[in-house]
């Protein structure tokens, strides 16, 4: 993730005197009182920390029964806000709609904060991954769209591990949070479809993804948004 800070630099403005005596060749000009600095807005007012966003996780309870949790796939950005990155505007690589963090798909890196961790079955067969981004400004809404467009230049690709044509389908979702956007996977080689889902809460982004189930993970997909998007309601930065 990124590591560099953002340095902004504030411009003192001067105020002229009110009143200059043009005639006067021996009349002195009066001190002018300088106007105080304007306050920088804080980019992150509002936004979650990794640390906060961590606990707006669904729980263990909220996966199916025999799930538990990748140990190596959980992570968060601690309670520090990471520089925000520009959005990569190559094509993008269809093959991260597979994995976790798939919300890179859309040409960002991630948010200035985010949370993840990952629920696999016994078999390790089935997962369901859960991420959450917060980003700074209108960055969420723009991350929101790129979804769409991802969804239009993905809707066939090939897959990495059988090297099989999967088709995608999106469509935008009604029901979570402020705006939502579901894709669902699914290819002849595979047993089962993904459903992906990525969902909006103010600044926050929801991704989830999940093979869970004979319904192509929607039914877990949607109960993990859920629950994640109804821990956001009502939490701001302290």
């Amino acid at each position: 993730m990124r590591l560099s800070s953002r340095a902004a630099t504030l411009l003192a403005v001067a105020v002229l005197p009110l009143a200059l005596s043009a005639c006067s060749s021996d009349s002195s000009s009066g001190t002018g009182a300088s106007a105080a600095p304007a306050k920088a807005k804080n980019p992150n007012a509002g936004l979650l920390t990794g640390t906060q966003l961590k606990k707006a996780l669904a729980p263990a309870s909220a996966f199916p029964a025999g799930f538990t949790l990748e140990a190596d796939g959980a992570s968060d950005s601690g309670g520090k806000f990471l520089a925000p990155s520009s959005r990569k505007t190559a094509k993008p690589d269809c093959t991260r709609l597979e994995g976790t963090s798939w919300i890179q798909v859309t040409g960002f890196e991630g948010g200035v904060a985010f949370a993840q961790d990952d629920y696999v079955n016994q078999d390790k067969t089935e997962e369901v991954a859960q991420e959450v981004d917060a980003f700074q400004g209108t960055t969420a809404k723009t991350v929101m769209k790129q979804m769409q467009s991802v969804a239009a230049e993905c809707a066939t690709f090939t897959d990495t591990d059988t090297h099989a044509k999967v088709k995608v389908k999106g469509a935008s979702t009604a029901g979570f949070g402020d705006e939502a956007y579901t894709m669902t996977l699914t290819s002849g080689a595979w047993e089962t479809g993904t459903t992906l889902i990525a969902a909006r809460s103010g600044n926050h982004v929801v991704t989830v993804l999940s093979t869970a189930g004979g319904d192509d993970g929607a039914a877990a997909a949607k109960k993990v948004t859920t629950r994640i998007l109804d821990s956001l309601k009502g939490k701001s930065a302290a």
